[in-house]
């Protein structure tokens, strides 16, 4: 080999102009997947936090028996709903897509625990959340009943979009619940 040729071999090799690009080309992708999955999984907290407020509201307004705005008188489920749907509302998604958690909570019911008391099913005043009125929140032994109280649970979908990810375009759903105990005035 001539010794110019190995000249402007040992040159090539050296040089280290260009090997910027190649690097921004590696690293670059990267990086934007980390900020997508930064921006993706913040929006699902950010849900995540609008549906557990919105639960908690509902189990509020549902443990109060009298509704200071309404011309007739609501049952505590009625009122649970209307302040779960206006939470929901006031955070900016949409009622509708909400729905009961699969499967109902098991929760027991607020009477004489001789013999166990039965559980309390999800109640008949809507569709998308469960609401569970006369709960036991507590339990205080044999022959007496705890604190009664009312419980709020429901769904709420949320899609992700990781493009070369397995959770890509999937829906999860975010599961929140909250409880309450009852006024008695």
């Amino acid at each position: 080999m001539k010794p110019l040729a190995r000249f402007a071999l040992r040159e090539l090799a050296i040089e280290t102009r260009g090997s910027e690009i190649a690097e921004a080309a590696a690293v670059l992708p990267l990086m934007f997947m980390v900020l997508l999955g930064i921006f993706w999984f913040g929006q699902a907290f950010s849900i995540y936090g609008a549906i557990t407020r919105a639960a908690q509201e509902g189990a509020r307004a549902g443990s109060i028996p009298y509704c200071i705005t309404c011309n007739s008188p609501n049952s505590p489920g009625q009122n649970a709903v209307a302040a779960v749907q206006t939470a929901l509302v006031g955070s900016k998604l949409d009622p509708t897509k909400a729905r009961q958690p699969s499967p109902a909570p098991s929760l027991l019911a607020c009477s004489s625990p001789i013999p166990p008391p039965p559980s309390v099913g999800c109640g008949s005043e809507s569709t998308n959340f469960c609401i569970q009125t006369s709960i036991q929140l507590t339990s205080t032994g044999l022959g007496a009943t705890g604190l009664c109280g009312i419980s709020v649970s429901l769904q709420y979908p949320y899609n992700f979009w990781l493009p070369f990810t397995s959770i890509n375009k999937q829906t999860i759903w975010i599961n929140a619940s909250a409880r309450a105990r009852m006024e008695n005035h």
